[in-house]
């Protein structure tokens, strides 16, 4: 035998691969705060999405991708007419959901948006139930699209937890294709052995550069790369239900697995098994369509906007103190060429509260980007870190995303300094973001649905035990306009 010949005696499947499939097949959900909390984050995500639809750069992405193709018992794409195949219906509920950057968020060593898992789990679900009525069976309901939900958010969260991608130059997306190729495995009626082989699929995948977050080449795939990311776990999903085989050792492999292609030899560390953590913890981006590691920096900009809008010729400098990882992502100088560019820039997004009192999706168009005065501020910004804000920023009991600003004049005046630890969406402030996410999510629904209509949906959504045991195809008809 030659010295150097590659042994080639399958192994068993990686101990990550494993863990995963048991606990997306025999976990019980019983949490009650996760499975509401779910549902809120259903509504919220749904509503990014029907907003998105206001923008034709995004609508640009929608639709078969042969013109005019219809898929008998297809999925729909909420606010829409489409029927579709599931693999692009993921995509399209993907692109709604993430475009303007709204809804939740999880930090951790990584960053993501664990509901851009909903793009496949919906669309998933409704294909599942449309052709299981079509042969006589029942559908799904509702009820398992949050405990999808859960344990797609719970997957996502708990490999960030301690697991930095953008370290090495790969994007959070990632997280986005392994956990909801493995709820949709499972959904489709794979077994442990099937759902291990689909992720160790999702992990042999290419994955996403982070270059199209980051200048000098910001760009509008931010805004699809979930749907991607969803539309290749479906891909992924049903091709391995043909029964297509898996790779067991895809992330252990010497030389050519996972970690030592692109995770630079290191293997996944884990801070805690899964449950239901991530979905209890989630972030909600209820005040501001703006990076989540910039919501407490807007707020605080604007609890300055009366101080300072009659004396913008007066400034001197203004201060930013935040923690080191809104640095490395959202501190940007320079010009700023779109608005996936300025909805990720911290100083914009700060100038914008300083100049406007508010900050919605319209700020980020190049109308308003034009303002003089926008730049103008940015000039005068000097971004700082705080250590302890960093420090509380990864802290399991804590997890604080504070910014504090202070601005000073050129008399010698100064501003308070106004601080920030935790964004109305963060856990320690659910009782006072609850009814502000429901209002965000009325808004939303009204902006592409009529009065009658809107409320139909606002109201089952508001019903917990009705929504629960809703059929999720007559949920999705109820989605179409």
């Amino acid at each position: 035998m030659s010295a150097n010949a590659d042994v080639s005696n399958r192994p068993q499947p990686d101990r990550v691969l494993v863990d995963m499939a048991e606990y997306v097949a025999d976990y019980v959900i019983d949490s009650e705060e996760a499975i509401e909390t779910a549902r809120y984050c259903l509504m919220d995500t749904l509503g990014c999405g029907l907003l998105a639809l206001r923008y034709p750069e995004c609508t640009k992405h929608l639709g078969p991708v042969v013109p005019g193709t219809i898929v008998p018992n297809g999925a729909r794409v909420p606010g829409t007419q489409f029927e579709m195949d599931p693999i692009k219906a993921a995509f399209d509920i993907g692109c709604t959901v993430r475009w303007l950057d709204y809804n939740d968020t999880w930090l951790a060593a990584e960053w993501g948006h664990p509901s851009d898992n909903l793009g496949a789990i919906l669309a998933v679900a409704d294909f599942i139930s449309r052709q299981n009525i079509a042969s006589g069976y029942s559908a799904l309901t509702m009820q398992d699209v949050l405990i999808a939900m859960i344990k797609a958010h719970e997957i996502q969260g708990v490999l960030a937890l301690e697991n930095s991608f953008n370290r090495v130059g790969l994007d959070h997306v990632i997280l986005v294709k392994v956990a909801s190729t493995a709820v949709i495995t499972q959904m489709l009626g794979g077994t442990k052995e099937d759902i291990i082989d689909a992720v160790s699929q999702a992990f042999v995948d290419g994955q996403s550069l982070r270059t199209y977050r980051h200048a000098p080449n910001t760009g509008s795939r931010k805004s699809w790369a979930a749907g991607d990311a969803t539309s290749r776990a479906v891909r992924l999903a049903l091709i391995t239900m043909t029964g297509e085989m898996g790779y067991p050792s895809a992330l252990t492999a010497k030389q050519w697995g996972f970690y030592d292609v692109l995770f630079n030899g290191k293997e996944f560390s884990f801070q805690r098994s899964y449950g239901s953590y991530t979905m209890e913890n989630i972030l909600f981006k209820i005040s501001y369509p703006a990076e989540f590691h910039a919501q407490t920096a807007v707020e605080c900009a604007i609890k300055l906007h009366e101080t300072i809008k009659h004396r913008l010729d007066d400034i001197e400098k203004i201060e930013i103190t935040t923690h080191e990882s809104a640095i490395r992502i959202i501190s940007k100088t320079g010009e700023l060429n779109n608005p996936a560019d300025r909805d990720h820039c911290l100083q914009y997004m700060v100038a914008i509260g300083l100049l406007f009192g508010e900050l919605n999706a319209d700020h980020y168009e190049d109308n308003v980007a034009d303002d003089p005065r926008i730049d103008e501020l940015r000039n005068k910004m000097n971004v700082q870190e705080n250590e302890q804000y960093s420090k509380d920023y990864h802290q399991q009991d804590k997890r604080s995303i504070a910014n504090a600003l202070q601005v000073f004049f050129n008399d010698g005046e100064s501003s308070e300094k106004v601080e920030v630890e935790f964004p109305i969406g963060h856990r320690q402030r659910r009782e006072e973001g609850i009814p502000l996410l429901i209002e965000k999510f009325k808004n939303n629904v009204a902006t592409r649905f009529p009065k009658k209509h809107g409320q139909q949906i606002i109201d089952l959504c508001l019903d917990e035990e009705e929504l629960g045991n809703t059929p999720v195809n007559e949920f999705m008809d109820l989605m179409v306009i």
